[in-house]
Order: C-alpha cells, then structure tokens, then sequence
C-alpha cells in the first residue's frame, strides 16, 4: 500500500546570500521567450528555489506558450511542491475566483505566483486589470482626440487576495531583480504549509517598449520609486522588506518619471501626466492604512 502524506511539505531552508544558492538548474535553455523577459528569470528562480521534487502547473498565457511541456510517469510518494503559476490576465483577471477558491481550502498544499507583466503579453499586449494608468497598448493607443484611453489604476492583487482571505497563511509580492529575497520568499511560501499566493514584477520589454537590458534596472526602479512594494503577509502580520522597508523607515523615494520615461509605454505622457502618476503613488504611502499594502483610510472624527 503507498506511503500517504496528509499535508505534509518540504522543509526548505532561506538561502543565506547568493553564495549559498544551489547550482543545480531546472528551466533550461531552449524556451521561447522573448529576449530580456522577466517573466522566464522568475521561472528559473523560483523551480531554483523550489527544488527537483516540484510539479509546475500553468495557465495560458506566455510562460505557459513558451515554456511547457507535458510528461508521464510514476512519482515516489513523498511530499510535492506543486506551483501553479498564471499571468495578470490568466490570474488577476480571469482567473481571480479560482485562485480565490484556492486561497479558501487549507488543506490544499500549493504556491499560486502571478507573474505580473501588466498586460495580455502573449496576445500581443492588450489592457489587462494591472496593466498602469494611461500606458499604451493595443487596446489603448494614445491619440489625437483622446490622450489617454487607459485611466484607471492598477488593481492591487495582493493586497485584495491577503485582506480577503484570512487563513491563507502566506502572500508576498516579489521582484526578480531581488534574486536571492525572491527565492526565499518561495520557499516560505511552499514551506508554510496550506495555499500560498507570490505576486511578482515582471518587466516586459515587448510589452513596455524598451532595450532589453534594462529588465533588471526597471525592476529595481519599479520598488525604488514606491510604484511596486515589496511585502509579505505572514499569518497575518505584515512585512515590509528590501528597498521598501528602507522606504517604510524613512529612506525617500525616487521619482516616478526616472521610472515612467525609461518606456516607451509612457512615451506620450506630459508634465501633468507624470504629475497625477506620482500624485497617486504619493497617496499610497502617505494617506494608505498600511502603506503600499491596503488602500484603507481612517475617517477623521470632527469634535
């Protein structure tokens, strides 16, 4: 009779610096993405971090395009790390209930990451929920009559999935650019036991218009500025970490536009534009109930 495991997980230590990291690599060369993309950097990383004894599921969408291939055979019973991962079309849009779902069923073992690189990049770059305000893609080219077609604000994914889901004991959001933090986040995550949800950053440099050498760079600016923080929700207490927690504890925040007019996305913007961006970043760290996290405000009593 098979050996049964009843929400059991592998143990998996952090990596103590990038010396530490093993050299065993499991996403090999011979995928299909694009140059610079991001979004096959987090999918090295993280089955890195996760290790050979990992089953990866995904949706549709480009990693999944570019990336998957189906096998068979038998598997020795012991525990598994199982990750599904999606885009912010297949995840923050259509597939927000079932990750929802997920998040709700503690006996469910398993990492859902996002990879986030703010639009439906496989189908050739249309408006997603997390796609930026007032970015151009093909479903919202700046023109002549109308500016800006795109006005409205990012969703915040991980915030709603860790205040809406009360026993899921582990969302944070990563950056690759951060190899090393983003790696430990993943192996908490899979660690923890029960469901767990990682959104991460993925520059795009089809999807942003830019050199495909500064996917690193961008990734970096995005937490400098404030625009993307990097926290995690542990059991229900908040974390902020890395650059971010530098910023929480005082350290100043770049500016929006270093960040805005390395694109080509935002090639349209004017003063105003950069000025309303970063008005509305502003108010994520000053007037948000947890900065960069939850976008609740206190009401003011008035004696």
């Amino acid at each position: 009779m098979a050996e049964t495991f009843a929400n059991a997980t592998q143990i998996l230590e952090p990596f103590k610096g990038v010396k530490k990291v093993t050299i065993e690599e499991y996403f090999t060369s011979g995928h299909r993405t694009c140059q610079g993309c991001e979004s096959a950097l987090v999918m090295k990383l993280m089955v890195k971090a996760a290790g050979p004894r990992t089953i990866v599921l995904g949706s549709t969408g480009c990693m999944y395009v570019a990336n998957t291939t189906m096998t068979k055979g038998k598997m020795k019973a012991e525990p598994i790390n199982v990750i599904a991962f999606c885009g912010d079309g297949g995840g923050a849009d259509m597939g927000l209930g079932a990750i929802s779902a997920t998040l709700t069923h503690k006996e469910y073992n398993s990492l859902i990451l996002l990879y986030d690189n703010e639009s439906y990049a496989n189908t050739d770059i249309q408006l997603s929920g997390s796609t930026p305000y007032g970015a151009n893609t093909t479903f919202s080219p700046p023109g002549s009559v109308k500016r800006l077609i795109h006005t409205r604000w990012k969703k915040n994914t991980a915030g709603m999935l860790a205040a809406g889901h009360t026993e899921c004991r582990y969302v944070a959001t990563v950056c690759a650019s951060y190899a090393v933090e983003m790696m430990n986040k993943v192996r908490k995550a899979l660690s923890i036991g029960g469901p767990t949800f990682i959104h991460s950053l993925d520059p795009c440099p089809k999807g942003w218009d830019y050199d495909p050498m500064l996917s690193h760079e961008l990734g970096e600016l995005a937490i400098e500025t404030g625009i993307f923080p990097l926290y995690e929700v542990e059991d229900g207490i908040v974390r902020h970490y890395g650059k971010t927690k530098a910023i929480v504890e005082g350290r100043a925040r770049k500016p929006v536009r270093e960040y805005l007019l390395k694109q080509g996305r935002f090639a349209h913007f004017t003063e105003e534009d950069l000025g309303y961006f970063q008005k509305k970043v502003d108010e994520m760290w000053e007037k948000w109930e947890i900065p960069g996290v939850i976008p609740f405000r206190r009401e003011v009593s008035v004696k």
